[in-house]
C-alpha cells in the first residue's frame, strides 16, 4: 500500500508540473485588446543581370510595396491598405529594347460597430484606387454594406512573451508572472506610436521601455525587489526594438455589399458592383500565424458583365528570432461576357532572415499555374521561380 502511496504521489507531482509548465506562460490570443494600432510597409527588390554569350547586356528589376496599417477601436476599425509591383527588364538580343511596367491599388475600409467593443455586427465603407501602365484611366469603386465580427491585432503580446522569456531566461525574475502582468506589459507595448508622438522618434523609447520596467515590477516578481538592472533593460530594448516579430492577428469576419464601379481601366464607368468576403486569422502557437482573406465580386454592365474570385492563404512560422519561415497561395479566378476564362494559382515559399529590425534577405521558391484556354502565349506550363532578394521595412 505504501508503494501504491509513494507512485500515486510521484504520478500526480509529475501531472501537476507538466499543468504548471504548460501554463505558464499564456497564448498571444489571451491578449484583452481594447485600442490598438499597427503599421507593416515593406518594399522588396530583385535585381538579375546578364552580360556575355548574347549582343548585348541584359538585365531584369522588380520592386514590390506592400504598406498596411490599421487603427482599431471598441466601435470602429480603420484599415488602409497599398499594394504595388514595378518592372524593368530587356533582352539580350541586339535591338531588344528596355520594357518597363506597373501598377498598384489602395484600399480605405472602415467598420463601424453597432455595439462598441462587441465581436457582433457593424457597418461597413470602403473606397479603392487602381492605377495600371497603359490603361485609359484609373480604376475607382466604392462600396458599403454590412458584416459581423472581428480582427484582433495579438502582436503586442507575443512581443511581451518575447521580453518576458529573455528575462526569465537571465535570471532576473524570481519566477513566471501572472497572466495579468504579460497583459500589463503588452498593453504599455501597444502604445508605442502614443510614446513616439509624445516624446518625439528620438527619445520615446528610454520612456517606453522604463513604464515597461514598471509593469514588471508591480508584479512582485523582480529578484530583490528593485529595478531590473541595467542588462536586463539593455536585453529588453534590444527585443522590442532590434528584433522583428511579425503581425499576429486573431478572429474572423465577414462583409456583403453592394457599390459602384466609378471608373475603370478600360474608359467605362458607372458599373454596379456586388461583393462578398470574409477574414479569418489563427496564431496556432506563439511561432505560427496562419491566416486567410477572400473576396468575390461580381461586376454588371449590359453584354460585359464579369466575375472575380481572390484568394489569400498564408502560414508564417518563426524558426528563430532572425528567421521567419513563409507560405503562401494565392488564387485568382476572373470570367466576363468578352473574354476568356482565366484561373491562377501561385505557392510561395519563403526563408527571410533579418540582418536588422528593418532589413532582411530573402529566398523565395515559387510555383505558378495559369489557365486562360490560350495555346502558345507563353504560360501553357507550370512556371517556376528561385529568386533573391532583399527587404526593407519602412515602417
Amino acid at each position: 500500500m505504501k508503494k501504491h502511496n509513494i507512485l500515486a504521489a510521484a504520478v500526480s507531482m509529475a501531472v501537476f508540473t507538466m499543468s504548471t509548465t504548460a501554463t505558464a506562460e499564456p497564448a498571444i490570443t489571451d491578449y484583452n485588446e481594447a485600442t490598438s494600432s499597427y503599421e507593416d510597409a515593406y518594399i522588396t527588390g530583385q535585381f538579375n543581370m546578364d552580360s556575355g554569350n548574347q549582343d548585348q547586356t541584359s538585365y531584369d528589376v522588380d520592386l514590390e510595396l506592400d504598406f498596411e496599417r490599421v487603427l482599431s477601436s471598441p466601435d470602429r476599425n480603420v484599415k488602409l491598405d497599398l499594394v504595388g509591383a514595378g518592372s524593368r527588364n530587356r533582352g539580350g538580343d541586339a535591338g531588344d529594347e528596355s520594357t518597363s511596367s506597373y501598377q498598384a491599388t489602395g484600399t480605405a475600409t472602415m467598420d463601424k460597430y453597432f455595439a462598441p467593443g462587441s465581436n457582433g455586427a457593424f457597418w461597413y465603407g470602403k473606397g479603392e484606387v487602381g492605377v495600371q501602365k497603359g490603361q485609359v484611366d484609373p480604376r475607382t469603386a466604392v462600396t458599403g454594406g454590412l458584416g459581423y465580427g472581428r480582427v484582433k491585432n495579438v502582436t503586442p503580446m507575443a512581443r511581451s512573451i518575447r521580453v518576458i522569456q529573455e528575462l526569465r531566461k537571465r535570471g532576473v525574475l524570481s519566477g513566471d508572472p501572472a497572466n495579468a502582468t504579460y497583459q500589463s506589459v503588452a498593453q504599455v507595448v501597444a502604445k508605442e506610436g502614443e510614446y513616439r508622438s509624445k516624446y518625439g522618434g528620438a527619445d520615446y523609447e528610454q520612456y517606453w521601455v522604463e513604464d515597461i520596467e514598471k509593469a514588471l515590477k508591480a508584479s512582485g516578481m523582480v529578484k530583490g525587489g528593485g529595478d531590473l538592472g541595467a542588462r536586463a533593460i539593455l536585453k529588453s530594448y534590444d527585443v522590442l526594438v532590434n528584433e522583428r516579430i511579425s503581425t499576429r492577428k486573431s478572429g474572423w469576419l465577414a462583409r456583403a455589399g453592394v457599390g459602384a464601379v466609378l471608373s475603370d481601366f478600360d474608359g467605362s464607368n458607372g458599373k454596379p458592383v456586388i461583393e462578398v468576403g470574409g477574414e479569418y486569422h489563427r496564431p496556432l502557437s506563439n511561432q505560427t500565424q496562419f491566416s486567410n482573406e477572400a473576396l468575390a465580386t461580381a461586376t454588371y454592365d449590359d453584354g460585359d458583365d464579369g466575375y472575380s474570385f481572390n484568394n489569400t492563404m498564408s502560414l508564417t512560422h518563426e524558426l528563430t528570432d532572425r528567421i521567419d519561415w513563409e507560405n503562401r497561395w494565392l488564387l485568382a479566378h476572373s470570367t466576363s461576357d468578352v473574354a476568356n476564362d482565366i484561373t491562377s494559382n501561385t505557392i510561395s515559399s519563403t526563408y527571410r532572415y533579418y540582418l536588422t529590425n528593418q532589413l532582411d534577405l530573402n529566398v523565395t521558391a515559387k510555383l505558378t499555374d495559369v489557365e486562360d484556354d490560350i495555346d502558345n502565349n507563353g504560360n501553357d506550363e507550370l512556371d517556376k521561380s528561385l529568386n533573391m532578394g532583399v527587404t526593407y521595412r519602412l515602417k
